[in-house]
């Protein structure tokens, strides 16, 4: 099968949709087939390292399995280092003029997707369409539309219109355009249902590759050395370093915790993005300082090591989809401790691999404590393990396989169909 998937951000951007694509389209290339990943140009903010800064995005793409044609993007960025598209990405219809393609998935309704639409339209092929993200909690990476104690009611009423009206109202009309939707969890595929998306939907979360339920146990007791700061407990959270994850509340709850229990513990924040100064500032308001280590990006092959050397996983986000680096943490045997959201009610099971709890740091700092009990850890441990299991790529490579072959069927049992294939069915269909 020849498979396209148009995505608006790949590596070397760090973020939960690059990282999603290209497990994807990895574990599909072990299956036998082609994967195009149409991915945007990035330049370095440097001008000194641009050259060698093109040079490595080159080398990973190509050493990589999945092939990776760069369409050109805007030079302007967004806070978080996001590229903008450009309006016409020429190189994506130029290859779709060139080459047959089975299948088209696009990762984003903005962009690529209307293309996504038009080539599917065009060429007379599905359109598989993932919701990874909850735009309405991304709108204030619009400079028009952010929101703070200055703005002005009529702003605040006009931006509330955009989250609760014009958003559900696109994403419904994008989705009924595709040929298939996957939701990366059970509460996104009733909440897309809920904007009046009549396409299929299929619950296909993001998977993890083998390697991350291969521990290392020499490497995570040097990073638990390194990092616990000689303290009993270490935690770790991990994701980009925006508003909408939510570190305020997770800072408030660490000082909280210290003020129920004590210093005892030190808390690891692996990933990077606009917020980190205030986020440091931050910490000193608070006088925690000391018991926070910003640790900025780490590979992403790297990240379980960081995650198992962790006694629990901590995380505040109520913006997720899905959550990826919560199947990660469960795969290293790390028990989460979370607050109450889509995505993370979907992995978490309150009490079992770990804890759930409403925005109130007091609650949330408590249920830290109750996770640490003997009584409850070895139990959460290994049932965090067992949950892990359940995001294995492999598998769900296999199931990503059935699920765009059925829409296929849909469009006329297209896909695995060469014109040899073609040429044989209808002489067994003579016969």
């Amino acid at each position: 099968m020849k498979i396209a998937m148009l995505t608006n951000n790949y590596r070397p951007f760090v973020g939960g949709v690059p990282v999603s694509v290209e497990r994807q389209a990895q574990e599909l290339v072990k299956l036998g087939h082609q994967v195009t990943v149409f991915a945007p140009t990035y330049e370095s903010d440097n001008p000194e390292e641009a050259e060698s800064f093109q040079e490595k995005i080159l080398e990973a793409d190509a050493r990589s399995p999945e092939r990776v044609i760069r369409y050109c993007s805007q030079k302007k960025k967004m806070d978080n280092g996001m590229v903008y598209p450009g309006i016409y990405p020429a190189e994506i219809i130029e290859t779709f003029e060139r080459e047959k393609f089975d299948c088209i998935h696009v990762h984003h309704p903005m962009f690529v997707g209307p293309w996504a639409l038009w080539l599917g339209r065009k060429y007379g092929l599905p359109v598989i369409y993932t919701y990874h993200t909850r735009y309405e909690e991304y709108l204030h990476y619009i400079p028009c539309l952010r929101i703070n104690e200055r703005s002005t009611p009529v702003k605040k009423k006009a931006v509330e219109w955009i989250q609760k009206k014009v958003i559900p109202s696109y994403m419904k009309w994008f989705c009924n355009r595709c040929d298939m939707v996957f939701a990366p969890s059970a509460g996104m595929q009733q909440m897309i249902r809920g904007y009046g998306v009549n396409t299929p939907i299929a619950i296909f979360p993001t998977g993890l590759d083998d390697s991350y339920f291969r521990r290392n146990v020499k490497r995570a007791q040097e990073i638990r050395t390194e990092y616990s700061r000689g303290k009993k407990h270490l935690f770790v959270t991990v994701s980009r370093l925006e508003k909408e994850k939510n570190y305020g509340f997770l800072l408030r709850g660490i000082a909280e915790l210290r003020h129920e229990a004590g210093d005892d513990f030190h808390v690891l924040i692996i990933g990077d993005g606009s917020q980190k100064s205030q986020l440091k500032v931050g910490t000193s308001i608070l006088g925690i300082q000391d018991m926070v280590t910003f640790a900025g990006n780490i590979p992403n092959d790297q990240v379980k090591d960081y995650l198992s050397a962790a006694d629990l996983f901590l995380f505040a986000s109520k913006s997720e989809t899905q959550g990826i680096v919560l199947a990660e943490a469960m795969a290293a045997g790390t028990p989460v401790v979370a607050v109450h959201a889509t995505g993370a009610d979907d992995i978490v099971e309150d009490g079992v691999n770990g804890f759930l709890t409403e925005e109130r740091e007091e609650m949330w700092a408590s249920k830290i404590i109750e996770a640490l009990k003997k009584e409850n850890y070895e139990g959460m441990r290994k049932a965090a393990l067992i949950s892990g299991e359940n995001y294995r790529s492999s598998s769900l490579a296999i199931y990503e396989e059935m699920l765009y072959n059925q829409c296929g069927f849909r469009k006329g049992d297209r896909l695995y169909e060469t014109e040899e294939d073609r040429g044989e069915r209808s002489a067994m269909a003579v016969r």
